[in-house]
């Protein structure tokens, strides 16, 4: 079957897979699970519960797989712009703060200048 559904975590297509997904449905690329609400129809940020179907259960956690009898497969789930702006958020904070804190230990005079501080 046909559908131009894609992943809504990495935008991969989900065209080999059969429709409708099944609970145990991942992307093929990054192993997302699928039959979650970001990847519903019904999905929406904004909404009270996040969800616009009023019959659907509350799920708290909007990425796991669920139950949802409500559940239908979004093809605008991925959000390319978004996805875009994370990754150039998530690059300008490793390039401000680097990849982890410093190895160096603080010197004998940086502490006694902080020292200086307290007294």
């Amino acid at each position: 079957m046909s559908h131009s559904l894609s992943c809504y975590r990495c935008g991969a297509s989900l065209a080999s897979l059969t429709l409708p997904l099944s609970r145990r449905d991942a992307c093929p690329a990054c192993a997302a699970d699928l039959h979650v609400c970001r990847m519903c129809v019904y999905f929406a940020p904004a909404a009270p519960r996040q969800c616009l179907e009023d019959g659907a259960e509350d799920v708290k956690e909007k990425e796991r797989p669920n139950f949802c009898d409500w559940f239908k497969p979004s093809d605008s789930a991925y959000d390319a712009a978004a996805h875009a702006q994370a990754t150039n958020a998530a690059s300008e904070l490793e390039a401000l703060f680097g990849d982890g804190p410093s190895a160096e230990p603080a010197s004998a005079s940086d502490l006694s200048d902080a020292e200086k501080l307290f007294k």
